[in-house]
């Protein structure tokens, strides 16, 4: 079986593994709790915090652990919003109309609740959007611009330095969604100039079911979960010290690999994309030809059906998705495809590959694979 749906999730990494056992066994006790074996836990949920911030620039005490990359861009968006209204009084908030379900549900909950106002501004046809349109969108009113870093559907990549320089001065608040930019593109506080940033462990080979959202220390937080007051108050909850151990293991090595990977994998992923693009004539590439993630590769394949397509992959060893994984199943065609001017029906047709760190092979076998199960679906229409 070739696996090429990584942007879903990765599979867990040995090394990570190794580093989250014996938390899961011999040192398994609860953080908060004043003996020897809550302190060992103490110790190195303690450990894995810095470990995250060194590879972001951060201070320690910025990194809060959360429960998936969903929650981190909720605490940001819905936790900065209302944290950035108390303080200032300010209610406006600027995204994309191409950004993960949990920043415009978080977005759109700020709208309907609290008064919000929500301006997405638009995108290219290839999903960049121009640092001018997000300027235009600036007000006096606007406290947070939540972006994506690189898309999850499309790979396209954004110029955070460029809006990071916007706003920079003034009080609005930068968040960015990268959690599928770990591993692939630098995540640096400095050269970026963010005032928060939501990761996600599976993406990166760490379990499912743990994040990072780092957030400067000087940025109004409201807390989602309320409780014990774990996290320095901004995320109440036990915490999950092996799940922690295993994202900053995770994080280390994905930035240590992040520059051979990339430049590896990109080059098999532009000979897969123009194979497949010469063998299936109604193939078109979304997202931006130059500016995307090294291991993404999206297509519609106009006059099928992508899920169609997808089994008929399948059939032939090749895993891969038509989209988000937290949109599967629905019958609504991709809200990122439509907000690049793609319509509906073709939207339904697409697939996407997505590759990671590891991958050696060449994909001219998967290339020839797409084009036969296109042909497939085509012929029992």
């Amino acid at each position: 079986m070739r696996y090429l749906d990584n942007a879903a999730t990765s599979p867990i990494r040995p090394e990570v593994l190794e580093a989250m056992a014996p938390f899961l066994t011999r040192y398994f006790g609860n953080p908060s709790s004043h003996h020897t074996v809550g302190e060992a836990a103490a110790g190195a949920l303690e450990d894995a915090r810095a470990r995250v911030a060194r590879v972001l620039g951060m201070r320690p005490g910025d990194i809060v652990f959360t429960a998936g990359g969903t929650e981190a861009n909720n605490l940001a968006v819905k936790g900065i919003g209302i944290g950035a209204w108390q303080m200032s009084g300010r209610r406006h908030i600027v995204t994309t109309p191409i950004e993960h379900e949990s920043i415009l549900e978080s977005a759109h909950y700020l709208q309907r609740l609290h008064g919000f106002a929500v301006t997405k501004v638009t995108v290219s046809p290839t999903g960049i959007a121009d640092p001018d349109t997000v300027a235009s969108a600036l007000h006096t009113d606007t406290a947070l611009v939540s972006i994506g870093y690189a898309n999850n559907e499309v790979g396209t990549i954004q110029d955070i330095p460029s809006i990071a320089a916007l706003i920079e001065g003034t009080p609005t608040l930068l968040h960015i969604d990268a959690v599928q930019a770990a591993g692939w593109l630098p995540l640096g506080i400095a050269p970026l100039g963010y005032d928060a940033i939501s990761l996600a462990g599976h993406k990166i080979g760490a379990p499912k079911g743990v994040g990072v959202l780092g957030v400067r220390g000087r940025v109004p937080l409201e807390p989602l979960l309320h409780g014990g007051g774990q996290e320095r108050g901004k995320r109440s909850g036990t915490e999950n010290v092996a799940g922690a151990v295993g994202f900053a293991t995770a994080l280390e090595l994905a930035e240590r690999e992040r520059m051979d990977a990339a430049a590896h994998v990109s080059a098999l992923s532009e000979r897969f994309i123009a194979e497949v693009l010469a063998a299936v004539p109604a193939a078109r590439l979304t997202g931006d030809p130059d500016r995307r993630l090294p291991g993404t590769a999206s297509f519609t394949f106009e006059g099928t059906s992508g899920e169609a397509v997808l089994l008929e992959l399948e059939r032939r060893g090749i895993v891969s998705s038509s989209g988000s994984a937290c949109a599967a199943g629905s019958d609504e065609p991709s809200h990122v495809l439509i907000a690049l001017g793609i319509s509906a029906e073709v939207a339904q047709t697409s697939v996407r590959f997505t590759f990671g760190h590891h991958m050696r092979e060449p994909l001219d076998d998967v290339a020839a694979a797409v084009a036969a199960s296109v042909t497939a679906v085509r012929s029992s229409a």
